[in-house]
């Protein structure tokens, strides 16, 4: 005895999907890259507003670095910044060269200008400074480093628009 089963006859004008056109590839490796640039682009911006952070951090640290050389050698220390060459200096460190880009300027006592782009903040050996703050700029974001003339302290804040 044989069994057979009652198939329908293969139609020969039904199309059978079984992939992707080379249109339709395209079309999602154009929408990838776009993507792909789009992100790229926020990340090299946040890449740079993490190196400007961390800029802003080092010579904070560098300020504070020439308070406490002042106070521990019981002698007056100068902070130079020199804002032509973005370069700042601090005492028995080499100097250190900003990021390029970046904009710094300085608001100090007339008497620590020691011409049209150098100035300094000087530190006494009691703690306190002439005071002034530094301000570094790139990219629309503003970190200002104020320095208090009665304590020395120095405390950095980003300034918002």
């Amino acid at each position: 005895m044989t069994v057979t089963r009652n198939q329908p006859a293969a139609n020969p004008l039904k199309k059978v999907n079984r992939g992707f056109t080379l249109v339709e590839m395209l079309v999602v490796l154009v929408i990838v890259s776009l993507v792909l640039a789009l992100v790229g682009t926020s990340i090299s911006r946040s890449i740079s507003g993490a190196e400007m952070r961390s800029a802003a951090r080092k010579m904070a640290a560098s300020i504070r670095y020439t308070r406490t050389r002042a106070i521990l050698d019981k002698e007056e220390t100068v902070f130079l910044i020199d804002t032509e060459n973005g370069t700042y200096l601090a005492p028995r460190k080499s100097e250190v060269v900003l990021p390029e880009g970046m904009n710094v300027s300085l608001m100090t006592a007339r008497s620590e200008l020691t011409s049209e782009a150098v100035g300094g903040i000087r530190f006494y050996p009691d703690g306190g400074s002439t005071g002034g703050f530094v301000e570094l700029e790139a990219n629309e974001r503003v970190y200002r480093i104020n320095v208090a003339w009665l304590t020395g302290d120095a405390s950095l804040q980003k300034k918002d628009d």
